[in-house]
């Protein structure tokens, strides 16, 4: 996990503190699309050193994640099997 990732997951953290919207933020602040960034998000969710360093954060975005996948399933989506994301 490198200092992007770290500061990925701390604004993740507290991002709805700031005015604007979300995308917005992800731009300005890394310069990534909002795709990339929620890309790069779910893979840090499956990395044990993220999960070690923002444990409460982690867990909560899994079972949002996890949510959000059997969600799908349970409308009739087929799943992607473990590359479900947050968006």
């Amino acid at each position: 996990m490198n200092d992007t990732d770290r500061a990925i997951l701390a604004f993740e953290n507290e991002w709805w503190r700031h005015s604007g919207t979300k995308e917005r933020l992800i731009q300005e602040r890394f310069g990534l699309s909002a795709i990339r960034y929620y890309q790069r998000l779910n893979r840090l969710l499956d990395d044990p050193e993220a999960l070690a360093t923002f444990p409460s954060l982690v867990n909560r975005l899994l079972r949002v994640r996890d949510g959000r996948a059997e969600q799908r399933e349970g409308a009739g989506g087929t799943g992607t099997g473990g590359s479900e994301t947050l968006c």
